[in-house]
């Protein structure tokens, strides 16, 4: 366990299965979902957030408040503290004096192995422009499962990878009858992964806490259904913080 505990955040790992009670705590939860809980504690200094899925991840701008609240989960579970957040749930975090780097170059290179991608080719882009699939585009993909896990990955993998999020919105498309040109595509993105296999997002210092949002749409551009594409960003400053691409 740490003695010199600062902001950056850390990561603590309970092993008796025990589940974390807010009231207990003083903690109060304005975020719960099947997957995780969020906690947040409200000091007089500041506030500690307590982000729960699996591991834990415990930040926030009370530099004294932060270890009595471990030593409070420490009393109540068996517990250890793993330091620093540097990996948590696939997604690395490293420090620079301009903000935290957030990338999955671990995890990419582990979806490209199982995908069985043997070539050392690389693609520049995603997916082709003005490029459009349809129900009936090839034969009918013979490895379904390995359809589902590939695309299931690459899903998980647009948590840091914003510029992938339309391309896997298509091609999870047609998760349920996979054909091969699908799975082209799946390859092609793949590809491109593997010549950005360090890229990232980066949450930066320096950001201001404005919130801006684009958005746009393609009107009626699926071949299939003539439904429309819709997709946002929203920034936190400089700090690109939330994105998504949607059928109507």
């Amino acid at each position: 366990m740490k003695n010199d505990v600062q902001r950056e955040p850390s990561r603590i790992c309970p092993s008796n299965g025990r589940r974390l009670e807010g009231d207990s705590l003083e903690l109060s939860s304005p975020f719960e979902s099947g997957i995780y809980h969020m906690f947040i504690r409200k000091t007089v200094v500041g506030h500690i957030v307590v982000l729960y899925v699996d591991d834990m991840i415990v930040t926030g701008d009370d530099d004294n408040g932060i270890p009595d609240l471990k030593q409070q989960l420490y009393s109540m579970f068996e517990m250890k503290d793993l330091g620093y957040l540097w990996y948590f749930l696939g997604i690395e975090v490293a420090y620079s004096p301009e903000g935290y780097i957030l990338s999955q170059s671990k995890y990419t290179s582990d979806v490209i192995s199982r995908a069985g991608l043997t070539d050392d080719r690389i693609m520049d882009s995603p997916i082709e422009l003005h490029h459009r699939l349809s129900r009936t585009d090839g034969e009918l993909f013979s490895d379904v499962t390995r359809y589902r896990e590939v695309v299931g990955s690459l899903v998980y993998l647009t948590v840091t990878r914003p510029d992938i999020t339309y391309v896997v919105h298509v091609v999870n498309q047609f998760a349920s009858a996979p054909r091969t040109a699908y799975w082209t595509t799946v390859l092609r993105i793949l590809r491109y992964l593997r010549d950005t296999l360090h890229h990232g997002l980066l949450l930066s210092s320096a950001s201001d806490l404005v919130l801006t949002g684009y958005s746009d749409a393609g009107w009626a551009g699926d071949q299939t259904d003539r439904k429309s594409t819709t997709g946002y960003c929203i920034f936190l400053g400089n700090s690109l913080v939330a994105w998504k691409s949607k059928k109507e």
